[in-house]
């Protein structure tokens, strides 16, 4: 499923840039948007968070579920 690889997708961008703030003290998406407080960083942190929600279900579902989604 189309939303199931996005979700994914940007669950690891998450767990990269946690990994870079444990490692390095460096939050690479408050870097880039001018700090973690500005508009943009919280809608980029809000979608990743909404994107590691929707996994969760990834991990609920039967495998005969996904089999059929994935040959439709």
């Amino acid at each position: 499923m189309f939303l199931d690889k996005i979700a994914l997708t940007l669950s690891i961008i998450g767990g990269l840039n946690w990994g870079v703030i444990g490692l390095f003290n460096f939050d690479l998406v408050a870097f880039i948007c001018g700090g973690s407080g500005t508009w943009i960083a919280r809608i980029i942190y809000t979608v990743v968070g909404l994107a590691a929600l929707w996994c969760l279900t990834l991990l609920f579902r039967s495998e005969e579920t996904h089999t059929r989604h994935s040959h439709a």
